[in-house]
């Protein structure tokens, strides 16, 4: 299975990153990079992006990339750290790379980054690679 393969089936399922309106620019094995415009429904209460849209959109990047090889991978353990606000109109770029693929695990660097190129936030995660082809 190529990595795009793994993206279509994994895309068409998952809802969440349909309403995020991700568009996925590339996934190759162990990598992804997408984009995303901030809308309003993103901001927490003091008009930034949400924490948690932050956190979504790496976790779909972790995602894309990690099942990339074709072998269905989830996270284990994720971490976040926030460097900067972004705001509504926004167009942020999220890119995950693999920095180290096992045969059970495999660990993720995750970046977003505004249109300025300033970093937002960098999330970490781990996966489990459960021997099972994505389906």
């Amino acid at each position: 299975m190529s990595p795009e393969q793994a993206k279509d089936i994994l895309m068409k399922k998952d809802g969440f990153s349909q309403w995020m309106d991700l568009d996925i620019e590339k996934v190759d094995h162990g990598y992804s990079k997408l984009h995303y415009t901030i809308r309003p429904e993103m901001l927490n209460g003091f008009g930034t992006v949400h924490g948690g849209v932050l956190f979504s959109a790496s976790d779909s990047a972790l995602a894309f990339a990690c099942n990339s090889h074709g072998i269905l991978s989830v996270a284990m353990e994720v971490s976040i750290s926030y460097t900067r606000p972004a705001f509504e109109g926004q167009r942020l770029t999220v890119e995950a790379q693999e920095i180290n693929l096992g045969k059970t695990t495999a660990l993720y660097d995750i970046k977003t980054y505004n249109e300025e190129g300033k970093l937002i936030c960098v999330f970490k995660g781990t996966v489990y690679r459960t021997g099972k082809p994505v389906e």
